[in-house]
C-alpha cells in the first residue's frame, strides 16, 4: 500500500514530462474514478515497453492538480486489483504553484506478458498502447505472450529445430516487405489457419518474430 506520499518540487521536471504531451509512453489522467479504466492504461503500458500517468493534469496539458487524495488508492486498486497478474507501479507526488501531481510509473511486463485486466463479467482482456491509445491486444498476441512465458517458466522448446510451417512464416514475412498484418497472414502462408497461428505462437516463443502496429492494425514482424 503507498503511505506518506509527500509531495516533491516539481517546478522543473514536471513541466518537461507535460511539454511531451500524451504519447505511447504517457498519458494524462484529471479525473480519477473508475478504477477499471485505469487499469487498462495500466495493462496496455505494461504490455508495451512501459510508461507513466500524470495524474492531475488535464487532456490540454493544464495542471489542475489531484481533487482527493483518494485518486492515488484508486490507482492502486487498479494496479493490484484489476489487473492479472497485479501490477506494480511506482507513484512520485510534485508539487508546482500549490497544486499536487502524482507521476504513476508502470513497467514493462516483458516476458511476464499478458497483463490483463478483468472486464465486467469477469472476462480477461491484455491491451497495449499505441500512439496516445490503449487498444484491445489481438488474440493471437495474447496467446502468443502466454505461451512464451510458459516456455521461459518451464524452460522448454530452446534448442530445437525450426519447423518446416515456422520457416514458411519467417520467409513469407520477409518476401512481405518484413511484416505481414496477423489477420492476412492467411493470405500469404500456404498452411491451415489452425497451423499458421501454432507458427506465430511458436516461433514468438522462441524469439523469431515479435508484434507491432501499423495504421492499419496489428502486424507480425521478424526479430
Amino acid at each position: 500500500m503507498i503511505k506518506d506520499l509527500r509531495p516533491q518540487r516539481g517546478k522543473h521536471i514536471l513541466p518537461e514530462m507535460i511539454e511531451e504531451g500524451e504519447h505511447v509512453g504517457q498519458d494524462f489522467k484529471f479525473a480519477i474514478s473508475d478504477a477499471r479504466k485505469i487499469a487498462r492504461s495500466i495493462s496496455a503500458f505494461a504490455n508495451h515497453d512501459g510508461g507513466r500517468l500524470l495524474v492531475g493534469v488535464k487532456d490540454n496539458g493544464a495542471i489542475a492538480g489531484v481533487r482527493s487524495d483518494e485518486d492515488i488508492y484508486v490507482v492502486e486498486q487498479a494496479a493490484q486489483m484489476y489487473c492479472q497478474p497485479p501490477q506494480d507501479i511506482n507513484v512520485k507526488a510534485y508539487q508546482v504553484e500549490g497544486a499536487v501531481v502524482y507521476v504513476v510509473e508502470i513497467a514493462a511486463a516483458g516476458d511476464g506478458r499478458p497483463a490483463q485486466v478483468k472486464e465486467a463479467g469477469g472476462k480477461p482482456r491484455a491491451y497495449y498502447r499505441v500512439a496516445d491509445e490503449n487498444v484491445a491486444a489481438h488474440p493471437l498476441m495474447v496467446r502468443a505472450w502466454r505461451a512464451r512465458r510458459n516456455s521461459l517458466e518451464h524452460d522448454s522448446g530452446h534448442g530445437r529445430l525450426i519447423t518446416a510451417d515456422e520457416q514458411r512464416l519467417l520467409a513469407a514475412i520477409s518476401d512481405n516487405a518484413g511484416s505481414i498484418h496477423l489477420d492476412d497472414l492467411p493470405k500469404h502462408i500456404k498452411a491451415s489457419l489452425t497451423s499458421t497461428r501454432q507458427a506465430v505462437i511458436n516461433a514468438y516463443s522462441l524469439g523469431l518474430v515479435d508484434f507491432d502496429h501499423d495504421a492499419d492494425g496489428f502486424v507480425i514482424v521478424a526479430r
